[in-house]
């Protein structure tokens, strides 16, 4: 976990597709005093590190993202209030890359959606 205390897996399955995996955020990591002070919000970029370190225990491989051909953040995650994220990720690998598509949900709402290729690390 690059960014340590940030999140705690609550639960995983594997699916033929990929994983479903259900995360909850600490709303008192450091992070989020800095992010915003007063109206938490989870950076983008730590939900695109989330999403990398669950498809590399799926994989069991070490991964660099490579390309991210499409990333719309539809809806603001503020830990205080939603803290339980459900993240369904497909997993294709293919030619010496793991080709991810995400779509990171709580309760009802989508929050995030993403399109990317990590590259293998040897």
């Amino acid at each position: 976990m690059l960014i340590e205390g940030l999140y705690s897996l609550s639960e995983t399955e594997t699916t033929p597709e990929g994983v479903l995996a259900k995360v909850h955020l600490n709303k008192d990591h450091a992070i989020f005093k800095g992010h915003f002070p007063g109206n938490p919000v989870m950076p983008g970029v730590c939900m695109i590190q989330i999403i990398k370190e669950l498809t590399e225990k799926s994989t069991g491989k070490k991964l660099f993202l490579a390309v991210s051909s499409n990333i719309k953040f539809m809806a603001i995650i503020n830990p205080e209030k939603n803290p339980d994220l459900q993240l369904t990720i497909d997993i294709k690998e293919e030619n010496g890359e793991v080709k991810v598509k995400n779509t990171t949900s709580y309760k009802d709402i989508v929050a995030l959606k993403l399109n990317a290729t990590f590259k293998i690390l040897d």
